[in-house]
């Protein structure tokens, strides 16, 4: 009987995807659970057939994926590439299941992870969740307040907002609002001390400094004759928490440079005054950020334009309408 060539060609395709296909899920649930063990409870089945898996794969490569002891697996350097070759497809097929379950089920649903600046992400961020469960009380909201930047990928984090300048191209960074620099102090502070006139003065006021989770104390940024500079005054105090520094500041503690959305209110309210307004620093931004795709899950989407929305619809600019207040006759630098 004449062979089929087309046929047999068709099989041997078929064949090489099943097992290729099988192989690469046995892979990746391997190097996520970190043991055969742990990867066949995940995929429920057996050990066995979880290694049969990785070993076809590993023939059809000609390559070594895995380095397996008594006590610990790892991949080896061939396997650390394979698998990041693998992490954006296994996204979009995830990404293709959730958009699919979305719009069979209707409304955005599921659960978002969402990581922020403690400062911002209690005065900005969770006020507004509120509202945003009310509209879609099937998304469920985690909030994470952390200092230092978050890794999207192994904390699984949904979207993030972040401030200052960004640099970072792996990530799509949307600006809700600019970042105002202010150094302020309390009245009872500026009629006991005076308030500084120029950068120059600040070593001789009681500075409170920023611990950041780096571990160094967070510069201040001005500009003087047009240039940026950055100094670091002499301080008294210092905190890793930006809500205390605010409460020195407003207890007459001493002075210090603070986002302009945690002294709006107080220095609307006279307590706070601004200081050397006509230094401010250029604006820099709070960020929502989330990985780049081209397809966003809706409950991602919907929270993006809800928030971008509601964050700049918050009355979060001072500078320019706090500098009288700031430059009052009564408060004079102490010489």
């Amino acid at each position: 009987m004449p062979l089929d060539l087309a046929s047999h060609s068709d099989d041997s395709l078929a064949y090489s995807f099943v097992t290729s296909y099988a192989g690469v899920v046995a892979f990746l649930a391997v190097a996520n659970e970190g043991s055969f063990a742990k990867a066949s409870d995940r995929l429920g089945i057996g050990r066995s057939a979880v290694s049969r898996n990785v070993q076809k794969l590993e023939a059809q490569l000609d390559a070594r994926l895995f380095l397996r002891t008594t006590r610990s697996t790892s991949l080896t350097r061939e396997g650390e590439l394979f698998y990041k070759n693998c992490q954006p497809g296994v996204e979009r097929i995830v990404q293709a299941l959730e958009d699919m379950r979305e719009l069979r089920n209707g409304p955005p649903s599921g659960h978002l992870r969402i990581a922020s600046a403690p400062g911002f992400g209690r005065k900005v961020v969770a006020p507004l969740l509120s509202g945003f469960n009310a509209r879609y009380p099937d998304i469920a909201l985690e909030l994470l307040l952390n200092d230092r930047p978050c890794d999207f990928t192994a904390e699984r984090i949904d979207v993030a907002f972040r401030d200052g300048h960004m640099e970072d191209s792996e990530v799509v960074a949307k600006q809700l609002i600019p970042m105002q620099m202010v150094l302020c102090a309390s009245p009872g502070y500026a009629r006991e001390h005076g308030l500084p006139r120029h950068v120059d003065d600040l070593d001789r006021h009681r500075c409170i400094g920023f611990r950041t989770s780096a571990g160094r104390i967070a510069d201040w940024e001005f500009k003087v004759d047009g240039l940026p500079q950055k100094r670091s005054p002499a301080t008294r105090q210092i905190f890793n928490d930006i809500d205390l520094m605010l409460q020195a500041v407003l207890g007459g503690q001493g002075i210090a440079q603070l986002p302009a959305y945690m002294v709006c209110d107080p220095l609307k309210a006279g307590r706070l005054v601004m200081c050397l307004a006509q230094h401010a620093p250029d604006d820099g931004g709070h960020y929502l950020c989330y990985l780049s795709r081209k397809h966003l899950p809706a409950r991602v989407r919907v929270f993006v334009d809800y928030m971008t929305e509601h964050t700049r619809a918050l009355d979060l600019h001072c500078l320019t309408t706090s500098i009288a207040s700031a430059s009052a006759p009564h408060f004079v630098s102490a010489d």
